[in-house]
């Protein structure tokens, strides 16, 4: 316990699945918590359940206006900024041919825009704390090729991409960047899949069974704390093996 004793952390999408699992952890570990997500009945009861170390904050991650809020919202509560989880994110599965222009457009504008402010919003308040650590939840579809989700893949590489990108520019600043890659986790991200491509998923890793959000949440854990503090650009596979 205690791994992450004084520090701040915003987690976006924090009202369930992996958001929540990684809220619930670094609140057990010591940390203060932002928790950000469109869905504002969750976030608060989340908050309200965690108590003092817990705050929440409705969130589109698509805009600038609003990630400006929310870092001066977790520097006037706590007091400063050490820790960004990028964890919301968007799926759509369809055919190539099936798949809108709309589509496509609304999930790079959470996944890739999203992703992208919030890299850029840490820059001013983590060098101001002494460095920091970004946390990106990319995906397996970050790394290796995904069928029926081409927008959801091209999202999601790119995310690989700027991660690899910031850990670079950012290493002057103390800030380290890096990306998780989840395989097949039971959260309610699952209800975009038909149950056979998720049946296909899961029988395409060596493990063979659903990942669960706390084993993302405690592979987060790590890259927050000072435990990984000589990793940055890493991207980290928690995927039951599929990667192989």
């Amino acid at each position: 316990m205690g791994r992450l004793d004084g520090k701040v952390a915003i987690v976006t999408g924090g009202a369930r699945g992996q958001g929540e699992a990684e809220a619930r952890l670094f609140v057990a570990e010591g940390a203060k918590v932002v928790i950000t997500d469109v869905l504002a009945d969750a976030g608060q009861a989340l908050a309200a359940e965690l108590g003092d170390a817990a705050i929440f904050t409705r969130h589109d991650v698509s805009s600038e206006e609003e990630w400006n809020h929310v870092v001066a919202l977790a520097q006037d509560r706590f007091g400063r900024l050490d820790v960004l989880v990028n964890n919301a994110g968007i799926a759509h599965t369809a055919p190539i041919a099936e798949h809108s222009v709309a589509d496509f457009e609304r999930i790079q504008s959470v996944n890739t825009v999203g992703v992208f402010l919030g890299i850029r919003s840490m820059i001013a308040p983590m060098s101001a704390a002494g460095g920091g650590s970004i946390i990106n939840i990319s995906s397996g579809a970050g790394l290796r090729a995904t069928k029926y989700m081409i927008a959801y893949a091209a999202s999601k590489f790119a995310v690989t991409g700027m991660t690899a990108s910031a850990a670079m520019e950012l290493a002057r600043y103390g800030i380290r960047v890096n990306s998780v890659h989840p395989g097949v986790i039971e959260t309610p991200m699952l209800e975009a899949n038909t149950p056979e491509m998720t049946k296909a998923m899961v029988q395409h890793a060596p493990m063979r069974r659903l990942g669960q959000p706390m084993e993302i949440a405690q592979a987060v854990l790590f890259l927050a704390s000072d435990e990984s503090s000589f990793m940055t650009g890493a991207h980290v596979p928690v995927d039951g093996g599929a990667i192989l």
